[in-house]
């Protein structure tokens, strides 16, 4: 004898309606659909305040003291607007800042301009596009820990593949080819990995725009005789342009944050060239353990790309518009 599946639905909601008090159903009985709803997801949204909100508070509070983690016993101070000052007149800190505008700038450049040729391409739908699609998104599946020390590996000069493939190019030594070694060549040795592992992730929401758009349009260009590049310039780029800034948008949020590839990958070295603004503040928070000071450079990096994103919004709201 078989059982529905809606037999037994009903069999366990007339269960769970004879073991709900009395005052209980009837309270729910007079509230509404929308009533319930906040019923149902109130208790989800008060973790995510307390996970999220609690924790920045905190940091906004600490930012005007001077609590240090390493004495959580010591009296703490309020230093009003002292440690704003300080990080704001940080030489070593705009450094920071400048090097990682560089990460971004040059990531979300090489990420966009690949990713949306690979989504262009894939777009066309040759033979066996699916699987070069699949292989295409591997690196972005894996973990950043695992990408770090791949990479690094392939860096080696002695025996990395990166190495052997550039001198069997250029002709250069292995040896010479000192890619987290070199202060010229490690910040490029960073945005290569993380071009590589994320390029896919910039590619599937490019795709994404270019499947959007309707056959119909391509057919009357075609009707009208328009030239190839005509369509691509005309309806291809101008209609996908709101994916593909919404792939910047993600990826410069990201990348502004960027500090396990690096972590793993030259720790900010050599010197300090790459170190970037993440790598500041844990030094800062973990090693000098000025936790006050640290909490107000989280902050000013909280309000700058809070202040960039929201500017990026509004233009990608008029281009939407358009």
């Amino acid at each position: 004898m078989t059982i529905s599946h809606s037999s037994i639905v009903e069999k366990a909601a007339d269960a769970t309606a004879r073991a709900t008090p009395v005052s209980v159903a009837r309270r729910v009985r007079g509230l509404s659909d929308r009533a319930i709803a906040w019923l149902f997801i109130a208790p989800a949204i008060t973790l995510l305040l307390a996970i999220n909100i609690f924790p920045l508070l905190w940091a906004v509070y600490l930012s005007f003291t001077n609590y240090r983690a390493n004495r959580p016993n010591a009296p703490v101070q309020g230093v009003g607007l002292g440690n704003y000052e300080r990080v704001l007149n940080d030489p070593d800190i705009w450094q920071a800042m400048q090097t990682t505008a560089h990460f971004v700038f040059w990531t979300i450049v090489l990420q966009t301009v690949i990713g949306f040729t690979l989504a262009y391409l894939i777009d066309r739908k040759f033979r066996g596009h699916a699987f070069w699609t699949t292989i295409i998104l591997i690196p972005m599946m894996l973990s950043p820990a695992v990408v770090g020390n791949f990479w690094r590996f392939l860096y080696e000069p002695q025996i990395g593949l990166f190495a052997y493939a550039v001198s069997l190019v250029s002709g250069v030594p292995t040896s010479d080819i000192q890619m987290l070694g070199n202060v010229t060549l490690a910040p490029w040795a960073i945005i290569i990995v993380d071009t590589w592992m994320w390029t896919p992730y910039v590619m599937l929401i490019c795709l994404a725009g270019l499947r959007s758009i309707p056959d119909y349009i391509y057919e009357a260009a075609e009707v009208d005789r328009a030239a190839p590049w005509r369509q691509f310039w005309s309806i291809t780029v101008p209609m996908a342009l709101p994916f593909i800034m919404l792939a910047v948008l993600f990826r410069g949020i990201e990348n502004f944050k960027m500090f396990d590839m690096v972590t793993l990958l030259t720790g900010g070295g050599p010197g300090s060239v790459t170190e970037v603004a993440s790598i500041t503040l844990k030094r800062a928070a973990f090693e000098s353990w000025a936790t006050g000071r640290a909490s107000a450079f989280a902050i000013v990096l909280f309000v700058a790309v809070f202040g960039l994103a929201n500017i990026y919004v509004k233009a990608l709201n008029k281009v939407k518009q358009r």
